[in-house]
């Protein structure tokens, strides 16, 4: 591994490989993301159902041979060929009603589409982290590597013991078994990120640094949160469609209208007419407008209802974002490092036992990886936030 490693290292500084930012790497996943794609298909099939049903009736074309006894071959036939319709008005307001369904449809769509450049977004956070995390433990396994070189060049003078050696062994062999588990987790990170790339490659090992951060305060980003929600703008769409079906059921009296043409032939000679008719719908429209008021009136809940939890969720994730900041923010890293430049100076110039340095130095490094933490989580809150932006 550490040949790996080394192998690596010498790669990057002869050719150095380009960062990836996330921005570029949610496009991609965007672009490939199966389900994405699938999404995409329904809501088109979809619009174009809507649209398909607001077509005028088939064309009706009947043929009918009559036959009569003692006569050669057919007495007489009628031809009836008719077109049906509804009330134009009828159009008009269906084709309204379709355009706000697709409305509806395309915040669902949005909808889904948020969420899971969401996940992905999360999963790139971590790739940052990892990144960051594997940083500190080469730091941390170089300082072993020196101190150890130390050591045994002090045990061989008798300036140290076995014990001492043993000691710097076994952190070496912790941060080796860090580095194993880190791995192990940045390969699964890894590779979902490729799962939700449709399989695609894409040098999502490339990604090392955090977004920038938004210049907004965080009352703006709250209004823009709920201005901007998807699941909150679909429950709107779907007040205003609801409502438009209301205004088509109060339509549901008016006639239905057919019109055509006939032929009729009797014994060789043909006589041609006009075919006008209606159905007036006396019963089939009863209740309909009320069933249609009922879901206006359950839209409109819905949306309360939507508004409510939108309201409260953003809340609750703008309190935590604050107190994730403060925790980031409570870390002093310069403090940190140059308390573990310290120390190795000091256990290197014999000033300070072995076993005082590692009491020391782990307390330092543990802060110094709590800091990561916390700095990756506050970007996570910070994602969720902004995530009606993606």
């Amino acid at each position: 591994m550490r040949k790996t490693l080394f192998f690596l290292t010498l790669l990057s500084a002869v050719c150095p490989l380009p960062a990836q930012d996330i921005a570029g790497a949610l496009q991609s996943i965007e672009q490939n993301n199966k389900t994405l794609l699938a999404l995409q298909k329904n809501r088109e099939a979809a619009e174009l159902d809507l649209k398909a049903a607001n077509n005028p009736e088939a064309l009706s074309i009947e043929y009918s041979p009559f036959f009569r006894r003692g006569t050669d071959g057919m007495a007489s036939s009628e031809l009836v060929v008719s077109q049906g319709f509804d009330f134009p008005t009828l159009y008009s307001a269906r084709r309204k009603a379709a355009r706000l369904q697709s409305e509806v449809l395309r915040q669902e769509y949005a909808t889904a589409r948020r969420d899971l450049l969401l996940q992905a977004e999360s999963l790139c956070l971590d790739m940052v982290y990892q990144k960051s995390a594997a940083a500190l433990l080469e730091k941390r396994r170089m300082n072993s590597g020196k101190l150890l070189a130390l050591f045994e060049k002090r045990l061989q003078e008798g300036d140290a013991t076995i014990l001492e050696v043993n000691k710097i062994k076994m952190e070496r062999m912790a941060v080796e078994t860090e580095f194993a588990q880190l791995e192990a987790a940045r390969q699964t990170t890894l590779h979902a990120l490729i799962a939700l790339n449709g399989g695609e490659p894409y040098p999502f090992e490339q990604i090392s640094e955090y977004p920038p951060l938004p210049s907004e305060s965080e009352e703006t980003l709250y209004e823009q949160y709920i201005a901007s929600d998807p699941a909150l703008l679909t429950a709107r769409a779907t007040v205003e469609a609801s409502a438009q079906e209301v205004r088509i059921s109060r339509q549901g009296w008016l006639p239905s209208l057919e019109i055509g043409f006939r032929r009729n032939t009797e014994t060789g000679e043909a006589s041609h007419g006009f075919l006008v008719g209606g159905s007036i719908p006396l019963f089939s429209n009863r209740g309909k407008v009320k069933a249609a008021r009922a879901r206006q009136q359950s839209a409109r809940l819905q949306m309360e209802n939507a508004r409510t939890e939108t309201e409260n969720q953003a809340r609750a994730q703008l309190l935590e974002l604050q107190q994730l900041r403060a925790s980031a923010a409570a870390y002093d890293l310069p403090l940190l490092h140059s308390t573990l430049d310290a120390l190795e100076k000091a256990v290197e110039a014999g000033t300070l036992p072995l076993t005082d340095y590692y009491a020391e130095a782990d307390a330092v490094y543990r802060n110094l990886q709590a800091a990561l933490q916390a700095e990756r989580d506050y970007r996570r809150a910070l994602a969720q936030i902004l995530g009606n932006r993606l």
